[in-house]
């Protein structure tokens, strides 16, 4: 290797390289701590104007269902079903908007599955 480094290295020193390791930990740090900050989320959600309940953990499972008594219709159980997805479909958005937007700066927007 010649005297001053690599080619096309400004400066010929190994410090630059160095800070571009020391963001990189920074970086890889904050995204680790954001992660943790989702996992230990819960998003709520409701439907049927609140009569169903679902919260969605950080971990992507169902934490929680709660449905008012009210919902319950032997006539119209499919209404309940609807109400259930809508729900739980509504927590799963929230917590993919809320992991796109914390992790969306480490994964230069690319889409990653959390």
């Amino acid at each position: 290797m010649a005297k001053g480094g690599f080619r096309g290295m400004p400066g010929g020193s190994g410090a630059n390289m160095g800070q571009l390791l020391q963001q990189a930990q920074k970086m890889q740090q904050a995204a680790m701590k954001a992660q943790e900050e989702i996992l230990a989320s819960n998003f709520e959600a409701t439907s049927g104007g609140g009569v169903v309940k679902a919260v969605i953990g950080g971990d992507h499972q169902l934490k929680e269902l709660t449905i008012d008594p009210s919902a319950v219709s032997p006539d119209d159980v499919e209404m309940l079903q609807d109400m259930i997805i809508a729900a739980c479909n509504e927590a799963q958005r929230k917590l993919a908007e809320v992991s796109e937007s914390k992790m969306g700066g480490f994964t230069g927007g690319m889409k990653m599955p959390f």
